[in-house]
């Protein structure tokens, strides 16, 4: 967050301000609700989306029931400092009637290497003996390094001959191990494309 809760003007609509949730693979919009203060420290410290309920009358954290959360990966105030843009990664449907949003839009995932970086994630974060993935994280950094090293020659060799397919294989072969390579340092590939655009401004 860039901002800081005291640059928010909350006084427009009396101690609340809404919040758009947008699907940060997708860019989606997921759904609608209000925040007061105490409801935005909340999200930021504890990097899920909490809301103020005006129903309930009390903070309100989406999936605290469902186990559907809304996982926070950054947030924006807009120009006027009265509403909220809430990037996040949705755990399950978000909306209490099951569908993907609120707007009974789907939100499909049509980024394959972002569905793949979360399997690999995963693999580092709940290790698994039959899981070559896990395998890699068990050997260490240098070894995974070593294996992004191994497929890049052989993806050059193969870019010497004529067949598309051993071609696409090696292709396939670097691109999995470089994004278990970003996952072993932490870093996401998004972080690498932020990097890419701003080479291209």
């Amino acid at each position: 967050m860039n901002f800081s809760i005291n640059d928010l003007d909350f006084k427009k609509s009396n101690g609340l301000i809404p919040v758009i949730v947008q699907d940060n693979d997708t860019s989606k919009v997921l759904m609608l609700g209000y925040m007061n203060a105490d409801a935005l420290e909340k999200t930021v410290m504890e990097k899920r989306v909490t809301f103020f309920s005006r129903s309930k009358q009390r903070l309100w954290t989406k999936g605290e029931s469902s186990g559907n959360f809304l996982e926070l990966v950054s947030i924006a105030k807009d120009c006027d400092n009265d509403t909220i843009l809430a990037k996040v990664n949705p755990v399950g449907p978000v909306c209490h009637t099951g569908a993907d949003t609120c707007f009974e839009e789907v939100n499909k995932k049509d980024n394959f290497l972002l569905h793949l970086q979360k399997v690999i994630q995963d693999r580092r974060d709940n290790p698994s003996d039959k899981s070559y993935t896990t395998s890699l994280f068990k050997k260490g950094i240098n070894k995974v390094a070593q294996k992004v090293g191994e497929e890049a020659v052989e993806l050059v060799i193969e870019a010497k001959d004529n067949d598309k397919d051993l071609f696409m294989g090696e292709a396939a072969d670097l691109m999995y191990h470089y994004l278990v390579l970003l996952a072993a340092k932490n870093y996401e590939l998004s972080e690498v494309i932020d990097v890419l655009k701003e080479r291209h401004k």
